[in-house]
């Protein structure tokens, strides 16, 4: 287990002597980084902090459920109450990211503040712009993270009912219900602790696996029928959508979500990636087993990062150049990532 003793005392001081603390998550948030969020939140609001939170952009709908959501402030809808809970912040804590453009609209305002700001991630390769920063990638999760600080700053572990369905959401999320990632036996331990204090696991797991649209399913049906290309010979498959593709199922954010993930169920698939059109460049997420370092293909070739097995980038081109150069890069250095010589 990483020593956290040389973060907690600092942070302490910081939770307990701020006034005004506002809570971030990052661009697009996903499980992780609202399950992190609301469980800080809901700690310093048990020890009596005034606390508020803020997303650069909506959340998807699968995470609305959980207490305390709604009072997420929403940036792109709020510009002014957001602008002006920044400017009167205390201190500012980034959760579930360490790269300041996943900030969104809010990037120079936050890095431009003069508040102290702390970064709790998990992510690699921080980029240098908070005044503490505790970014380990050791943690399956933020919320994984979150939770092993709070328990080292007040000497055991908090339980609330929507504290402890927040950190198990940003568990299970981060890690595909425990498909990927780093997680440990003590991911576990913290896992059968949580359970214990009564959270309904599956009531949890319908809300968030189980809380799509019809809509949603037959675009993944269409998905893997239509838009899925599969390279056996790289051990590869990869599946594109295109904006009128999402148009043409009612998309409404959230709904692809999971989708990269369906390739690597196929026999001898090692690595997984998806493309979705957007208006002037093209997102990309990556998914894969074992050694195969999903992070350092999309470091090295498509502007983005993230964990060995999941990970994400962009490229800045037309759906058909961006696939034609993953194709090219994949190609030329596939035996390389995958270890083979």
């Amino acid at each position: 287990m990483p020593d956290l003793s040389k973060y907690t005392k600092s942070l302490s001081e910081h939770f307990f002597n701020a006034d005004n603390i506002v809570l971030i998550s990052h661009i697009n948030p996903d499980g992780d980084a609202i399950g992190a969020q609301l469980a800080l939140y809901h700690f310093l609001k048990s020890k009596g902090k005034n606390a508020c939170m803020i997303s650069p952009n909506n959340l998807q709908e699968f995470l609305k459920w959980m207490e305390g959501s709604d009072l997420i402030h929403v940036f792109i809808r709020q510009r002014d109450k957001c602008k002006s809970l920044i400017e009167k912040a205390g201190l500012i804590v980034m959760l579930d990211f360490n790269q300041p453009d996943r900030l969104g609209e809010m990037e120079t305002l936050v890095t431009g503040s003069g508040t102290t700001k702390i970064i709790i991630d998990h992510h690699l390769n921080p980029k240098g712009f908070a005044d503490m920063e505790i970014s380990d990638p050791t943690f399956c999760s933020t919320a994984e993270l979150v939770h092993e600080l709070i328990t080292a700053i007040d000497g055991k572990p908090f339980y609330s009912k929507p504290y402890c369905e927040a950190i198990y959401v940003g568990i299970i999320t981060d890690t595909g219900n425990f498909e990927h990632g780093p997680y440990t036996s003590r991911t576990f331990r913290i896992v059968a602790d949580l359970l214990d204090t009564g959270i309904e696991k599956a009531r949890i797991l319908n809300l968030v696996y189980n809380n799509f649209s019809e809509n949603r399913l037959r675009l993944q049906g269409f998905a893997l029928n239509e838009r899925m290309v599969v390279l056996p010979e790289y051990q590869t498959a990869y599946i594109w959508l295109t904006k009128a593709d999402l148009t043409d199922y009612n998309y409404v954010k959230g709904d692809t979500e999971g989708f990269v993930n369906l390739p690597l169920s196929i026999k001898g698939i090692v690595f997984s990636a998806f493309f979705v059109e957007k208006d002037g460049f093209v997102k990309l997420s990556f998914r894969s087993t074992g050694k195969f370092p999903s992070n350092e293909f999309a470091s090295e070739y498509f502007s983005g990062g993230g964990h060995i097995n999941a990970s994400g980038g962009e490229c800045r081109d037309s759906l058909e150049n961006s696939i034609s150069y993953f194709l090219k890069v994949l190609k030329e250095n596939f035996s390389r990532l995958n270890g083979n010589k």
